[in-house]
């Protein structure tokens, strides 16, 4: 019977264990369904939610119903802002309601909720994103049977939410960040005392100017609620503002119009213990131990409506007087506290508040420190009327405090400075409204960072005018670097109220000036598994910055660089950095240099244009790496360089140095005085294997000029003549950023010079036949890359020229000789001929001469006888 009865139990125990897995599978559906139907039937907004799911064992013999990824959208006039987003929301119910119809409403017992944002906006026009509810359901709010939910919570509970406060009319934005509260109360009955406890961290900024900064709240309460009037009470409470205790006494009370406050609050206590609870902890240290004397109160009341036009009127009152603190373990005390604050408003009307610091004053040694203020119109036009004067001793600080620094402070700080500004004035640089005047000043100032890097103020002093601040003096050291500024600064309240431009002039001049004491790492970051460097911040060049400064240094080190006598100008504006006639002497010569860098794209970019004169080519183009880029050949080349360089291109973002995938420009230069040193070039090693007659090292480049043109990781160089003996070399091609190279050299070669092959033609020639032989054209082809270069060329086409060339003259000479051959008989036939006619002609003469004395004689006989 036992063995039955066991039996029994065990398959009831296992049925029941296999129905509470299974019923959630069941009602999976219809629990999606009614949350659906809850939500689009109250709001008029964009409802979403990742999954939602039932279980039976979390908080048995209760259900549990868990919705993720929860999220309101509001529609216009707020589109696409998010109302509410929940990571989480879980739901305890009673089982039985799982078997309730489809119309029937399922009653909550208790929420809980993680990780969401609560996200409130009002407009400019004073509307509110938060009242999404539909129009006819505002109506029938009271109609239970309309409901698909009913709320009979027991307790309830958020943890890690993040509450956002935004009016844009009155420009307050309040932040409450990491809170956490849970209250347990029977919300069954329309009058219940809930017992709460809150945490949280608290930023409110009101018209750009912040009040406070993740100030840490905590609130235990037992609140008495009256849902009927929807009264909230307070009754029990402990609060801490970081450690300041507070106690409240009073209500709270939502009405249609808004909310009716009638609240007292004080410290519990007066001990000036207080004042070191109030200040934020990542300033603070711990309280125990920490002798005082003298009393710190705050107290204050707030009553009146808070509307879209009102405020409660509230008087916050802050004192001290005479009080002092010791921290144990810390030589020095502060004495003579004495603190007058008070925040009011009497009308109720938000711009009416005023803040009265009447006094602030406190004594550390013999050095006293003094300040009072006053602000009034704070959300229309903010006024402002404050003085400063005293001295500090910065060192005396963490002697008196437990500053949590890494390295202590050092130096004098000195203050006699008033102001008086009104913010409309600042906004539009209506410096005659604007009265500051006096002087403050730091020396001896020491200061070591997180990476071990120091800053040494020997002195800098300021003075305040009403349109400009005038840096009289800053001298400073930094590592290897040294400092001296002056200048004057334009518009600082403007920047520090309104986020405007911060202009300036400024001079500053440095014995040297290492640029790697103003670079910033990147720091540690820790991972479970290993420690990995951080990557550095992309550098940006401000916004808000519009200054000039005018520099010059005798000496600025740069990476492997020393720059001599260094001088130009900087101009910051828009995000650019434009550098006017900067001039520098290195390498033997000197740099001039004007451009552009700009930050404002997500990729910085530059424009550049370099004039080198009179630099020694090898370091240029062995130490500046872009250059080394564009020409890898001259780094072995002595002798000097003048040039001019234009190209743009990107920026690494970390470093601000070129990208040099992405640099394009050109290079003019001409070479001066120069040798060549080919035993460092594996290029010219090659060249001279291949082309034995010409010797490397006696290349002249003497006044040679060249043009490059370079982009995308490509150089281009255009063709020129290089001089070697009585050989023309033509030199042309390209060659790239990774090394490789393509290179044409055409050579105008005597024949002399083409080898023993070249030499057997000529020896058979008389001299003068030699000296008739034309230059063979020679082509080397140079390719590979310059660590391994390929070098073709086409000295067996140019023997066989030259042996052309010679058969041709040799032919054109037995031409020659068969002609004069020729004209020689021809000569001497004409020669004969000649004799013979003119033996002829004479026998001619002769014969007319004797016929004509024979003709005289006969004539003369005849006459004679006649």
């Amino acid at each position: 019977m036992l063995k039955k009865i066991l039996k029994i139990s065990a398959i009831v125990i296992v049925v029941f264990v296999a129905a509470l897995f299974a019923i959630p599978y069941f009602f999976k559906d219809q629990i999606k369904a009614k949350i659906a139907d809850a939500i689009n039937e109250s709001v008029d907004a964009k409802v979403s939610f990742a999954d939602a799911d039932l279980s039976l064992f979390k908080n048995f013999p209760n259900a549990a119903v868990a919705i993720e990824k929860l999220v309101i959208i509001n529609k216009a006039p707020f589109e696409g802002d998010t109302l509410v987003s929940l990571g989480e929301l879980n739901l305890k119910m009673s089982i039985k309601e799982l078997f309730k119809g489809k119309d029937e409403p399922l009653s909550i017992q208790g929420i809980t909720s993680e990780n969401g944002l609560v996200n409130i906006i009002f407009n400019k026009d004073g509307v509110g994103n938060f009242d999404i509810a539909l129009k006819d359901k505002k109506e029938t709010a009271n109609d239970n049977s309309s409901k698909p939910l009913s709320l009979k919570i027991q307790n309830y509970k958020i943890e890690n939410f993040t509450f956002r406060y935004i009016d844009q009319g009155s420009k307050i934005k309040m932040v409450i960040d990491s809170l956490n509260h849970e209250g347990t109360g029977d919300f069954t009955n329309s009058k219940l005392d809930l017992t709460t406890k809150s945490t949280a961290k608290v930023s409110l900024d009101m018209d750009k100017i912040n009040y406070m900064k993740n100030v840490k709240l905590t609130l235990d309460a037992v609140l008495g609620i009256d849902l009927d009037q929807s009264k909230y009470t307070f009754k029990e409470n402990k609060a801490l503002i970081n450690q300041l205790p507070l106690e409240f006494d009073g209500f709270i009370q939502m009405v249609e119009a808004g909310q009716i406050y009638d609240l007292k609050f004080k410290t519990p206590t007066s001990s000036f213990t207080n004042f070191l609870g109030l200040i934020p902890s990542a300033y603070s240290s711990g309280l125990d131990g920490v002798k005082t004397t003298g009393d710190f109160t705050v107290a204050g009341f707030a009553k009146g409506q808070l509307t879209d036009t009102t405020v409660p009127k509230f008087n916050i009152a802050i004192a001290s007087n005479n009080a002092s603190f010791q921290y144990p373990n810390l030589p020095k005390s502060v004495q003579n506290i004495v603190i007058d604050t008070k925040i009011i408003n009497e009308t109720g009307i938000l711009n009416d508040t005023y803040v009265n610091l009447d006094k602030l004053s406190f004594r550390i040694d013999q050095d006293v420190f003094n300040a009072k203020a006053n602000i009034r119109n704070i959300t229309v036009n903010p006024f402002v009327n404050a003085a400063l004067k005293g001295t500090i001793n910065l060192a005396n600080l963490s002697k008196a405090y437990p500053i949590k620094m890494d390295k202590p402070l050092a130096g004098i700080l000195k203050a006699d400075v008033t102001t008086q500004f009104d913010m409309a004035s600042v906004e539009k640089s209506q410096y005659q409204n604007i009265k500051n005047a006096g002087t403050m000043s730091l020396s001896g100032f020491k200061y070591t960072d997180e990476n071990n890097k120091s800053m040494n103020i020997s002195t800098a002093l300021v003075e305040f005018n009403p349109s400009t601040i005038n840096l009289k003096q800053f001298n400073a050291t930094t590592g290897k670097s040294d400092l001296a500024i002056n200048g004057v600064l334009e518009n600082f309240y403007g920047f520090m109220f309104k986020k405007q431009e911060l202009r300036g002039n400024f001079n500053m001049s440095s014995n040297q000036l290492a640029v790697d004491d103003f670079m910033t790492a990147g720091e540690p970051a820790k991972t479970e598994t290993k420690t990995a460097a951080k990557p550095a911040e992309a550098m940006k060049i401000p916004a808000f910055l519009n200054c000039t400064l005018n520099a010059k240094a005798t000496t600025v080190l740069y990476d492997n660089l020393k720059l001599k006598d260094v001088s130009g100008k900087l101009i910051i504006k828009d995000e650019k950095a434009l550098l006017e006639n900067f001039k520098t002497s290195i390498f033997g010569g000197t740099i001039g240099l004007t451009g552009a860098v700009s930050t404002k794209t997500k990729v910085p970019t530059f424009d550049m244009n370099l004039g080198f004169n009179q630099v020694d080519i090898a370091q240029t183009f062995t130490q500046l790496d872009m250059m080394k880029k564009i020409a890898p050949i001259a780094g072995i080349i002595n002798g000097k360089l003048n040039s001019t360089v234009k190209l743009n291109g990107n920026l690494d973002a970390n470093e601000l140095t070129p990208d040099l995938k992405s640099i394009s420009g050109d290079l003019l230069g001409q070479l001066l005085s120069t040798t060549i040193n080919s035993k460092n070039s594996t290029l010219l090693n090659a060249l001279g294997s291949n082309i034995k007659f010409i010797d490397m090292n006696k290349v002249n480049l003497n006044d040679i000029k060249a043009a490059l043109t370079f982009d995308n990781g490509k150089v281009n160089v255009k063709p020129f003549d290089i001089k070697y003996q009585d050989i023309k070399i033509t030199v042309g091609g390209t060659h790239g950023f990774d090394q490789t190279m393509n290179y044409n050299l055409k050579l105008d070669v005597p024949a002399k010079y083409l080898g023993n092959e070249a030499n057997a033609f000529i020896a058979k020639m008389s001299p003068a036949d030699a000296a008739k032989l034309q230059n063979i054209p020679i082509n080397a082809m140079i390719t590979g890359n310059f660590s391994n270069p390929k070098i073709t060329t086409d000295m067996k086409t140019a023997v066989s020229s030259l042996a052309t060339q010679v058969a041709n003259q040799q032919k054109e000479k037995l031409t020659q000789k068969g002609t004069a051959a020729l004209t020689d008989l021809i000569n001497k036939n004409t020669k004969a001929k000649d004799t013979t006619q003119a033996a002829k002609t004479e026998k001619e003469q002769k014969t007319q001469e004797v016929t004509k004395k024979a003709s005289d004689l006969l004539n003369g006989l005849f006459k004679k006888k006649n």
